[in-house]
């Protein structure tokens, strides 16, 4: 019997499958409780005075460290829940500004699913686009995960 809320096992899934999660704004405070958390206290993020003097977009951006988190934890709410066992490779490449007031969403495709050499695990990798309120990808990253295979 599959747990309410549990996670896809690697057995489960197919090359192709797609996903999409909900959505999340970013807020203000998202942006200065992540930098300040992480100790990235760079005038871009904190400063309006001088965001307004030299930045080259107008609003508050968030750093690209803080949209992939909050794109991890909607992918692995929607994906992921007590089936992941081991985050082993990633590719990231930004793409787009992420500004506060932004709504994000994750739309996940399965792109490599194989077992491992121990039974009972597998590897899947996918391709994740983040994409904003607009369509636009800010971000796309293809993360190889191990994960539990389902029980009988």
């Amino acid at each position: 019997m599959k747990l309410l809320g549990q996670g896809f096992h690697w057995d489960e899934l197919q090359v192709g499958d797609q996903f999409r999660t909900f959505g999340r704004t970013i807020t203000e405070t998202d942006i200065v409780t992540f930098v300040t958390a992480v100790g990235m206290l760079e005038s871009l993020f904190l400063d309006a005075e001088y965001r307004a003097a030299h930045a080259a977009i107008d609003g508050r951006p968030a750093p690209a460290a803080l949209v992939y988190s909050i794109a991890e934890g909607l992918t692995l709410n929607a994906t992921g829940q007590g089936t992941g066992l081991a985050f082993l490779h990633m590719e990231l490449n930004v793409e787009g500004p992420v500004l506060e007031g932004d709504t994000i969403h994750v739309e996940i495709e399965v792109t490599e699913v194989r077992p491992t050499r121990k039974a009972g695990r597998g590897l899947v990798r996918t391709r994740n686009r983040i994409v904003n309120q607009r369509g636009e990808t800010v971000i796309t990253y293809t993360p190889l995960r191990l994960m539990a295979g389902s029980a009988g």
